[in-house]
C-alpha cells in the first residue's frame, strides 16, 4: 500500500506561530523535507501579510527553494488575487480552500462555500488542484457540520476540476467513526481523498488509522505538530508528520519518507523556534523490533 505525505509545516504549521521566520529560513525548511523524502510539501500562502504575518514574502520562499525532482511544491490561494501571485511562480500545484460553513468562511476567508466554488469556478486552474474542505468535521462556530453538506461539497468541487479532496478536521474534534464514514463517501465522488487531521483532543492519530482504513491515500501533516488556525479559537497543531509515519510504516504503508532524516528536520526545528515542539516520535527515537 502506498500512500501520499504532505508536509504543511511551511504553510499551516508556522501560519500561528509566534516566531516569524524570514523567507529563507521557511525555504531551508522545505529543502530539508524535500531532503527526507516528503513527496509534497505545501510551501506558501499567498494570503495578505497583514492577516497572517508568518506568511509574508512567499514569492521570496518559493524563489529560495532548491528543486528538487520527484517532489509536488504547492501554494495555497483563497482569492483571486492570491491566485494571480501563485500564477507568476513556478509552483507544482494549487492548493485551495472551501469552508464547510457559512460562518469559517467568512472569518477564514471572507468567502461562504457558495461564494468560494464560484471563486475556483472562474479560476479554471490549469495545474493540478488539491481542495481542501475545511472544518469538514465541526466548526467553532456554528457546531456540528452535516456530512451531506461536506460530500456535497466534495462533489461540486470535484465537477469544477478539482484533482484531490482533502478533508480537513480543523478544529481537531472528529473521531475514527465519523472520519471513515466521511472518508469512504468522499471516495465515491473524488478522484483522490486526503485527509488533514489536528491532535487537538488526542483523536488525530486514531483518525488516521481510520482514514487509511476507509481509503485515503493522501494525508496531510505538519513536522513537529506544529499548526494551528488564526482564525479559529483553540485549535493546536496538526498531527506531527514524523509520528504519522511511524504508525504508517507500522502499518505496512510505503511513504518514501526517511524517518530518521525527517526526525532530524524537527529536531533543527526545534533549534530555530527555541522551544520543544509537540511531536513525540522526534523526542522518542525510532524503534526497530
Amino acid at each position: 500500500m502506498r500512500v501520499e505525505i504532505c508536509d504543511v509545516g511551511p504553510r499551516d504549521g508556522l501560519q500561528n506561530d509566534e516566531v516569524v521566520l524570514e523567507p529563507a529560513v521557511r525555504a531551508e525548511l522545505v529543502n530539508r523535507l524535500a531532503a527526507a523524502g516528503l513527496p509534497a510539501i505545501e510551501a506558501v500562502s499567498f494570503v495578505r501579510p497583514e492577516r497572517v504575518p508568518p506568511m509574508a514574502g512567499a514569492e521570496g520562499v518559493v524563489a529560495a527553494i532548491d528543486r528538487r525532482e520527484g517532489v509536488r511544491y504547492s501554494g495555497l490561494v483563497l482569492n483571486e488575487k492570491g491566485y494571480e501571485r501563485f500564477e507568476a511562480t513556478d509552483l507544482d500545484a494549487l492548493h485551495f480552500n472551501v469552508a464547510a460553513t457559512d460562518t469559517f468562511g467568512r472569518r477564514n476567508a471572507n468567502a461562504t462555500p457558495e461564494e468560494a466554488l464560484a471563486t475556483l469556478a472562474r479560476l479554471r486552474p490549469d495545474r493540478p488542484t488539491s481542495v481542501s474542505i475545511s472544518v469538514a468535521f465541526g466548526c467553532p462556530f456554528e457546531g456540528a457540520v452535516p456530512p451531506g453538506r461536506v460530500l456535497e461539497l466534495a462533489e461540486r468541487a470535484t465537477d469544477l476540476g478539482a484533482d484531490e479532496i482533502v478533508l480537513a478536521d480543523t478544529i481537531g474534534v472528529a473521531v475514527p467513526r465519523e472520519v471513515k464514514a466521511l472518508v469512504a463517501g468522499a471516495a465515491k465522488r473524488a478522484r483522490r481523498v486526503g485527509i488533514h487531521l489536528h491532535n487537538t483532543r488526542n483523536t488525530g492519530f486514531a483518525n488516521a488509522y481510520a482514514a487509511l482504513e476507509a481509503g485515503a491515500t493522501v494525508f496531510e501533516s505538519s513536522v513537529g505538530g506544529l499548526g494551528g488556525c488564526p482564525f479559529a479559537p483553540r485549535a493546536t497543531g496538526n498531527v506531527a508528520t514524523e509520528d504519522l509515519v511511524y504508525l504508517l510504516h507500522g502499518e505496512g504503508a510505503e511513504t518514501g519518507v526517511d524517518l530518521d532524516a525527517l526526525i532530524a528536520v524537527a529536531g533543527w526545528l526545534e533549534g530555530v523556534l527555541g522551544r520543544a515542539l509537540p511531536g513525540q516520535v522526534y523526542r522518542a527515537g525510532t524503534f526497530v523490533a
